[in-house]
């Protein structure tokens, strides 16, 4: 069985993306990168909502990308080969290969898929992974806390939601950015 894990890049005051949708302060480097390259190889499937979907996308042609370092291309090959669930009312049609859209989440579909997963699930896009996190679906949360505070903008996690968790790895990078690695409490 696969651990559905919700995994951002943040700023300090707990923001994914600024209020204009900025979210160019959250690059990581490459330590941070290849660090992240390891976190994805196991990841078998990734669900999407669809702004997230679509900036995504750029990952099926890295050549389109000038000059990428070992770490970035390295990336998309990981992100290629993992199969993508797209959750979207609005999409009309997907662009990447090993991808599937579904209109609605429904969280039996969810349940489902993390039972008959051998390999991890990764959660993106806050407006899916809030209506995620309500259902009690993710088991664990990665942060990477960006050392930058941007005062307001696009939050990582919904308001009422409710998880006690607990702390199962931790790193600093040399560029000041923390990872958290938390696992859901079972009550």
């Amino acid at each position: 069985m696969g651990s559905l894990i919700y995994s951002f890049f943040v700023s300090l005051d707990g923001y994914i993306a600024d209020e204009h949708g900025d979210f160019a302060w959250a690059e990581p480097n490459e330590e941070v990168h290849a660090f992240v390259n390891g976190i994805e190889r196991s990841i078998g499937t990734n669900l999407y909502g669809r702004k997230l979907y679509e900036l995504m996308a750029i990952w099926e042609t890295p050549d389109a990308l000038p000059e990428q370092s070992p770490a970035i291309l390295e990336y998309a090959r990981i992100w290629q080969a993992a199969e993508k669930i797209v959750f979207s009312r609005t999409l009309t049609t997907v662009t990447t290969s090993r991808t599937t859209m579904k209109r609605e989440l429904d969280p039996a579909f969810v349940r489902e898929l993390k039972e008959r997963s051998e390999k991890d699930i990764s959660l993106g896009g806050p407006t899916l992974a809030a209506e995620v996190i309500r259902a009690g679906l993710v088991d664990e949360y990665h942060v990477f806390v960006v050392p930058v505070i941007i005062g307001g903008g696009n939050p990582f996690l919904p308001d009422r939601a409710r998880a006690d968790l607990e702390l199962l790895d931790q790193r600093r990078f040399k560029n000041g950015i923390v990872y958290l690695r938390y696992g859901v409490r079972e009550s």
